[in-house]
């Protein structure tokens, strides 16, 4: 895989965050096929890619209570 220059993506954070800005993640939308994903307190750190489809069933998945609590 070529290497994904992340550094002028516009990132959002994720709607279910809470205010204080705990435990959050940031996502983008710039990649149709991929979907960067970081932790909003450490922006400089490093990012996860998935797949678009990948992230979509993820997130259904989440959403719908198909996950084990940890």
């Amino acid at each position: 895989m070529r290497a994904i220059d992340l550094s002028n993506v516009t990132w959002r954070k994720s709607s279910y965050s809470n205010s204080d800005g705990g435990q959050c993640i940031e996502v983008s939308d710039d990649f149709p096929a991929l979907l960067p994903v970081r932790d909003s307190k450490d922006p400089q750190g490093p990012a996860l890619l998935f797949e678009a489809p990948a992230w979509s069933s993820f997130v259904t998945a989440v959403k719908s209570g198909q996950l084990p609590g940890a």
